[in-house]
């Protein structure tokens, strides 16, 4: 049977429409792919980083605490050399004293053997010669025999005194040029260990910039992925609205038809927007797209059921629920074609 040209251009409209819809759909779903791959590319490097990150902040908290001891033994170094010094100049006060106290009881038994000699009885016979009385005599021989064993005593004590202190200012300066080179090594440790951390903390915020910037990334290219799969299911949408006769035409309500979603997994606990507790197959939609109640088949996860709405959730999205946080995470959010049943 011929057609006239006007149910010719009748049957093209539709047609050409059909076909806008499909290379519109199949673009956008083409472009939300590629976003979407670039986006999982970009999640599986923040996953590197976050793991080098960790890895980077365990050690600078044991490099913390390794400067904390270098610290901690330079300040008890430095407290050994301080005590080391305040013993020195005490030790040089005495030995200054004892130096002085030799040489005043030098000084004295000096003298005293001098005027021994410059008087005219130098020996014991003629002191008690020329005495007025025995007593006189004894007194005098006693006299000088008590003062140069004094002064003698003095010496002597003096000189031991002075020997101990000298060995003991030797020891001193050998404990201190040990402490002291002890001293610079604890300073030399803990001026490369607070390099060591400084550096670690550089590399540790440009880790945590390099995250931030992936995350950016990451947020703009979901956002373009969902905003691609809206476009692609406005127009197809728009392009594939039945005319009043394909609508008397249309299945029946409850037939299975598919749609193309971007879904993102989640892990959360608690009643839903229906009443019902999360758990797996709880899926949150926009009422306005999917009507609560639908069943639905989701590649990759199984089957679910549109039971909960979220204030994220918004044409053409979906979330899945998911047991732990770990599981949600390695679905990240991704395209997919579920079939509504």
């Amino acid at each position: 049977m011929r057609l006239d040209k006007h149910h010719a251009r009748l049957l093209v409209i539709p047609v050409c429409a059909c076909i806008a819809g499909g290379i519109a759909t199949a673009g956008g779903a083409e472009n939300s792919n590629r976003f979407q791959r670039r986006a999982e590319a970009l999640r599986s490097e923040d996953n590197t980083l976050a793991n080098r990150l960790h890895g980077a902040v365990l050690g600078l908290y044991s490099l913390d605490a390794e400067v904390d001891r270098a610290r901690s033994r330079l300040a008890a170094l430095e407290s050994r050399h301080n005590d080391i010094e305040s013993r020195q100049r005490a030790i040089r006060m005495r030995l200054n004293t004892a130096r002085q106290d030799l040489r005043i009881s030098q000084r004295r038994l000096a003298v005293l053997v001098h005027t021994m000699y410059e008087q005219d009885s130098p020996d014991p016979l003629a002191v008690i010669l020329g005495a007025e009385s025995l007593e006189d005599a004894l007194a005098t021989l006693d006299d000088l025999a008590r003062s140069a064993t004094q002064h003698s005593q003095v010496a002597a004590q003096s000189r031991t005194a002075r020997n101990a202190l000298e060995s003991m200012t030797s020891r001193l300066a050998r404990e201190s040029a040990k402490i002291r080179a002890l001293e610079d090594d604890a300073a030399r440790t803990a001026a490369s260990l607070e390099a060591t951390q400084a550096q670690r903390r550089r590399y540790i915020a440009s880790l945590a910039a390099e995250r931030n910037l992936n995350e950016a990334q990451i947020a703009r290219l979901d956002s373009r992925a969902q905003a691609s799969v809206e476009r692609s299911l406005a127009v197809s949408a728009a392009a594939t609205a039945p005319t009043p006769a394909e609508a008397e035409a249309a299945p029946a309500p409850g037939m299975a038809h598919t749609m193309t979603v971007v879904a993102t997994g989640y892990a959360a606990s608690g009643a839903t927007a229906t009443g019902l507790s999360t758990g797996w197959g709880t899926v949150a939609v926009d009422p306005s797209v999917i009507p609560l109640g639908t069943q639905m088949t989701i590649p990759g996860y199984g089957q679910g059921v549109a039971a909960d709405t979220g204030g994220g959730v918004s044409g053409g999205t979906i979330d899945l629920w998911f047991p732990t946080t770990a599981e949600a995470l390695r679905w990240g959010r991704r395209v997919v074609t579920i079939t509504l049943h």
